[in-house]
């Protein structure tokens, strides 16, 4: 049974001589519209590709978060009202 399957797939497809058939159709009913829609194609598949890259980002980064580097301490040394060091205690 399973032959038969496959002979009736393989009867059914196109050969290569449709296919050009096929090919050269759409590209006379579409031929003034192709650069566009191939334009839009490619947005959408960069778009695609940003939002997919932005959720393996999202992922990455709730699961091993960036390390932030040291911040450093800029506090002033502690002074009387003179301006002269004292000590912290």
């Amino acid at each position: 049974m399973t032959l038969n399957m496959v002979g009736l797939s393989l009867a059914i497809m196109p050969g290569p001589f449709e296919m050009g058939v096929i090919l050269l159709l759409g590209l006379l009913l579409f031929g003034s519209r192709l650069p566009a829609v191939m334009r839009n194609l490619g947005r959408g598949v960069t778009e695609f590709k940003k939002g997919i890259r932005n959720t393996e980002d999202e992922v990455r980064n709730s699961i091993d978060p960036p390390a932030q580097p040291p911040t450093e301490h800029t506090e002033k040394p502690l002074t009387d009202s003179e301006g002269k060091p004292r000590d912290p205690q």
